[in-house]
């Protein structure tokens, strides 16, 4: 059937939408790379930087081989609500349903999932673990949530014709699906692993290790919020579409508003932690503040496109105190987490998934899920008077995620580490994985702590003495 040129300029148009929303989730990418070097010190700087590109690299040849497949996989005469059984190395994309633009978009989603767990485990982690997790988490873990969320087959899938509790679980753009797994992910790694050394004293009082450079963390945090404009917005994945029974709002309409929540979210969470901060440490916390900024991003996320933008602000300033308190907790409970990955990704998800099932507006999640369609009813927010299909749908999504990573990610870490393949040696870490790992330091004027080697070949010369 021949296709008319209307159709035609309205799919090219979506498609280029779509491309253009990937790119600026990639952006990502640099996003933490930046925010990852500023946060750790300079003497691990390169290794962070090079597992940002690793887990681009390896993410891409895993979600190709696998990833995509048991994310989106949908057989033509059976479906599994729990795994993708098709398009493995891409085979039959494009179709009716996927193309090329949508595996970017996606994949650039899979890759944001492995740098929030190589945060959690900065600086005492030895390479080859990177690479070992990094292909694991992306090519398997990650998607088969993504399953049961985003396929229209997932069992817990809001575009499911078999709806969870009649709702289904409203994760927009994945505060669980996205950034639940990497916390989660990063937690198990962080606790195998430990503490870095000297981060608490004899008496397990926590010593400060700030990172190295400020600026780069303010950098990488601007670059993260320029591309959740294409995480949160870019999720409706096309942008031509018109709502029946108006004249002026569609897609495009939605699309605004979700930028704005996303926007609303981010910078009140700033605020608060500001604020929040000079109470306790007695001082304005400008990196602080960054990962407040991220942590309101973080909650709204899954419900950025159900909500009206007064709930993005009431979204933005919970998701500050919980992050503050659950970071508070981490130094009662000795947990290390050199990016607090585990309680900006982790805890603001999970608060943004309960989020979802408070506030959800009935419109909004008609306009999200049916296309705007008149005469459908489906469940929403219990505060806005929906009943307890969404948020039942909501819990259980925390419940099987923390659940799923746990089995898949924590046997994983413990494997590494009893191989002893997971964590450096204490000299290692001492001088520092640039200059122990990756041949020296990344800046060519960094000058070593003490009497550490400035050279690689200084730090292998020093390591044959001590052996002999």
């Amino acid at each position: 059937m021949e296709v008319s040129w209307e159709q035609s300029v309205t799919d090219s148009i979506n498609a280029i939408y779509l491309l253009f929303s990937a790119y600026l989730v990639f952006v990502m990418q640099l996003g933490f790379a930046m925010l990852c070097a500023g946060s750790v010190r300079a003497k691990n700087a390169m290794n962070i930087m090079l597992t940002n590109v690793v887990d681009a690299v390896v993410g891409s040849i895993s979600y190709y081989l696998f990833g995509f497949a048991f994310a989106f996989g949908v057989g033509s005469n059976s479906s599994n609500s729990f795994i993708g059984t098709t398009f493995f190395a891409l085979k039959d994309i494009p179709n009716n349903t996927y193309d090329y633009s949508y595996f970017l978009f996606q994949w650039a989603f899979a890759i944001a999932v492995a740098g929030i767990t190589s945060g959690s485990i900065a600086e005492r982690t030895q390479f080859s673990a990177y690479l070992i997790f990094s292909f694991f988490l992306t090519g398997f873990v990650y998607p088969i949530v993504a399953h049961w969320v985003w396929s229209s087959n997932g069992w817990l899938s809001a575009s499911s014709s078999e709806l969870f509790f009649g709702s289904g679980a409203i994760d927009f753009a994945g505060s669980g699906v996205v950034h639940l797994v990497g916390g989660i992910a990063g937690l198990w790694g962080s606790l195998i692993e430990g503490p870095r050394v000297g981060r608490f004293d004899a008496f397990g009082k926590p010593v400060p290790i700030r990172g190295h450079n400020a600026t780069l963390v303010v950098l990488g945090t601007f670059l993260l919020w320029f591309g959740w404009f294409g995480f949160n917005p870019g999720s409706f994945n096309k942008i031509l579409v018109a709502y029946p029974n108006t004249t002026d709002q569609g897609n495009w309409t939605a699309i605004g508003r979700t930028a704005v929540t996303t926007t609303l979210a981010g910078s009140t969470a700033g605020i608060v932690t500001l604020f929040g901060r000079r109470l306790l440490v007695g001082h304005w916390d400008a990196l602080g503040v960054c990962n407040g900024v991220l942590g309101g991003f973080v909650a709204i996320t899954s419900g950025c496109a159900v909500v009206e933008p007064w709930a993005a602000i009431v979204c933005g300033f919970c998701a500050a105190w919980i992050l503050i308190g659950l970071n508070i907790l981490a130094l009662k409970l000795q947990f290390d987490d050199p990016l607090e990955a585990t309680q900006l990704h982790g805890g603001c998800g999970a608060w943004g998934l309960i989020f979802t099932g408070l506030f959800a507006k009935e419109e909004f999640v008609i306009q999200a899920y049916e296309s705007g369609e008149s005469g459908v009813e489906r469940p929403y927010g219990l505060i806005m008077g929906g009943g307890w299909g969404l948020i039942g749908s909501q819990v259980v999504e925390v419940l099987v995620i923390v659940l799923w990573v746990s089995i898949t990610m924590g046997p994983l870490f413990y494997a590494l580490h009893k191989l002893r393949i997971l964590r450096i040696s204490i000299d290692e870490e001492v001088a520092g994985l640039d200059i122990s790992s990756h041949g020296g330091y990344a800046y060519v004027g960094h000058h070593p702590e003490g009497d550490q080697p400035r050279f690689y070949a200084d730090y292998m010369r020093l390591q044959a003495q001590s052996q002999s």
